[in-house]
């Protein structure tokens, strides 16, 4: 068996070819491996001096053909990138072919078939017999598209390259130079079926860890592997398992590089390369003991720090982790204290959370958290003489929301539904906490119950008034329409009074809010969320400058908007209904998926059916939206449909007449 580094490329060029084993699966590979390979390809093309790019391991073995004609290599592992790029490089052969002919030339002859070889030594891929009559179509450019996974690969990057704008040279030229791989072959000897079922015991071709392992061993000498395997390499394995890659990402990164998932092995080799091996070894096993604790908190013997450990996890933001390892170690060697290492989880915690209401997208967190360690330790311009007080300063101008922002949000935002519902019960459970009952109620058995119910009956329209759609759209999953018990499911959509009865019986000091009520209708949802907003204010109270909390909320009652500025583009305005219009035809465009999520969740604000609103515009792709309403729900509908689509609030704003 040989291991070696090799680019795309040499893989693809030069007269051979690779034939996949009866014994692989068919074509699998989907819109998400698609989307993440052409994201690393854009990423890699805006940079004028592109790195490698590690796309993984591929396996083969040299092999016979009667008669003899190109050279032959089972592909024995690898097959989904392999077909993948031959079908990418296709899409942008087509392409080029309209306006660079001789790139389309050479791709084709140069790497997609062997020109001087007949029948299927013509091709460079011989996927499994189901794949390759499809295969076959698209290299010589007759493809038919017959919603197999295969066409549909061709399609979706045919039209990433179409709609992207990039060079078609770059494209192939970043493809076939910085995109990498190790391969592996394997000696005639070898019984290939046997090497992929080891190579896919559970599934998965050699992760980075593997191939990491085997580097690390190979600077160490023969005499010490097995004593090094066992005291250090193992024990992390048997800790972390399946997390072992992305522990040694973070590793690498907290030295203030985000390192990039396909980056992992290069970057470590190349530290290796700088230093001895067994010394790096041992730092990495002690960091390891370091990671489990912040994924398996009841590992942490210290009960603050595992509690806001377990707070963390539960706001899914691994991308700090980085940062928390530094600091881990800083206090394992005291260079801080338990107190000081405690107050930099709460301010993790209170600007992650205040940025989760508030929508900031969490796409640039793993830069701000590689490069923070070091700032926070050796910046002087930060006026603060600790750790911590630096720390503050160089959060607060990092996307922290300030106070007047997070009050509105905490009004209005969804915190029901997908991810979010972990978090909002973390925020109701911290309200609840707030009270500083001697005698805590355990939060064990609770869940989330929606006051006003998720599906109204003809009682609570009624009780709704006129606007029912309107108020249950747009409140149901809000903080005042929440709160926690045992009796979520006797609760249900039963009538308001009925369900005062059961809070009555609550011992939570969120449910004694209900006493005495007679109705819930929206002004009531609206006043228990400005009264939960001000309890939340102080539990994540803002740590930031306060001279920066001197703006005021903004009123949008009788406003005149001017002009949009929605993800990149600017749009002149004369009404509160050219901001909705022109915000659903863009979402309804950059996300057409996801605009059929906000069909289903908002019927009332926007449907096929003309008929079935008041007063309407038509939009770009048939739909129909409901205009009729006020500046204040137009505002709350715009930013939950822009949650809805998965896309950031920050990068809608609207100027006003009335604006400063």
């Amino acid at each position: 068996m040989q291991a070696s580094e090799i680019k795309l490329q040499q893989i693809i060029e030069g007269a051979k070819q690779y034939v996949v084993p009866l014994f692989q699966r068919a074509y699998s590979w989907k819109k998400s491996e698609w989307q993440a390979l052409w994201n690393d390809l854009v990423e890699l093309c805006a940079m004028d001096n592109p790195r490698p790019h590690f796309m993984g391991s591929i396996v083969t073995m040299p092999t016979t053909s009667v008669p003899e004609g190109v050279s032959k290599y089972l592909l024995i592992d690898g097959q989904q990138r392999l077909t993948t790029v031959f079908i990418l490089l296709s899409a942008l052969r087509d392409r080029a072919k309209q306006s660079v002919e001789e790139l389309a030339a050479e791709i084709h002859n140069t790497i997609l078939v062997n020109p001087y070889n007949k029948d299927l030594d013509y091709y460079k891929l011989q996927p499994t017999q189901i794949d390759r009559e499809v295969f076959y179509r698209i290299i010589n450019s007759q493809l038919q598209s017959d919603g197999s996974g295969i066409s549909e690969c061709y399609s979706f990057f045919e039209n990433k390259i179409r709609q992207s704008g990039l060079e078609f040279q770059k494209i192939k030229k970043v493809l076939c130079s910085n995109f990498s791989l190790v391969s592996v072959v394997l000696s005639t000897d070898d019984d290939p079926y046997l090497v992929f079922e080891s190579l896919n015991a559970k599934g998965r071709p050699l992760s980075q860890a593997d191939l990491i392992r085997n580097y690390f061993f190979m600077k160490i000498h023969t005499d010490s592997q097995e004593s090094v395997y066992i005291q250090y390499w193992q024990p992390m394995q048997e800790l972390l398992g399946e997390n072992l890659t992305e522990f040694i990402r973070h590793y690498l990164t907290k030295s203030g590089v985000d390192v990039k998932q396909s980056e992992i092995y290069f970057e470590i080799k190349e530290r290796i390369n700088k230093s001895d091996a067994l010394t790096y070894l041992k730092d990495l096993h002690v960091f390891a003991e370091y990671y489990v604790r912040l994924l398996n908190p009841e590992r942490e013997k210290k009960d603050k720090v595992r509690k806001y450990f377990n707070r963390l996890n539960r706001l899914e933001v691994a991308t700090v982790y980085p940062f928390i390892l530094n600091c881990y170690d800083d206090w394992m060697q005291t260079r801080i204290t338990e107190d000081e290492f405690i107050s930099v989880l709460q301010i993790i915690e209170n600007f992650i959370l205040r940025r989760f209401v508030c929508n900031i997208q969490t796409r640039g967190l793993n830069r701000i958290f590689a490069l923070l360690y070091s700032q926070v330790s050796k910046d002087t311009s930060l006026a603060s003489d600790n750790f911590v007080g630096r720390f503050k300063l160089a959060l607060q101008s990092r996307d922290y929301p300030k106070d007047v922002e997070f009050r509105a949000r905490l009004m209005d935002v969804k915190l029901y539904g997908g991810n979010r519902s972990e978090k909002a019960k973390l925020i109701l459970e911290s309200i609840e906490e707030s009270f500083k009952h001697k005698e805590q109620v355990s939060f064990d058995g609770l869940s989330i119950e929606h006051v006003m119910p998720q599906t109204l009956n003809e009682w609570w329209k009624e009780h709704l008034g006129e606007n029912c759609a309107v108020t249950h759209e747009l409140l149901r999953h809000c903080l005042g329409n929440l709160t926690l018990t045992a009796y979520n499911s006797e609760l249900s959509n039963d009538k308001f009074p009925s369900k005062c009865i059961h809070f009555q019986n609550s011992h939570l000091e969120l449910n004694k809010y209900f006493y005495n009520r007679e109705r819930w209708q929206r002004e009531d949802i609206e006043a228990r969320a400005a009264y939960l907003a001000e309890r939340a204010l102080q539990i994540w109270n803002y740590f930031g400058d306060e001279l920066a909390q001197s703006s005021q909320p903004s009123i949008l009652t009788g406003t005149i908007p001017k002009r949009l500025h929605l993800f990149g583009q600017e749009h002149s305005v004369k009404s509160w209904r050219d901001v909705l219009e022109i915000t659903l035809n863009l979402l309804a465009d950059l996300e057409p998926e996801r605009f059929q999520d906000i069909m289903q969740e908002f019927p009332r604000f926007v449907g096929w059916d003309e008929k079935d609103f008041r007063h309407t515009r038509k939009l770009h792709n048939g739909a129909f939206i409901e205009v009729n309403l006020s500046a204040k729900d137009i505002d709350a509908f715009c930013r939950k449909a822009i949650e809805t689509a998965e896309l950031s609030v920050e990068e809608w704003q609207i100027e006003t007449l009335n604006s400063p």
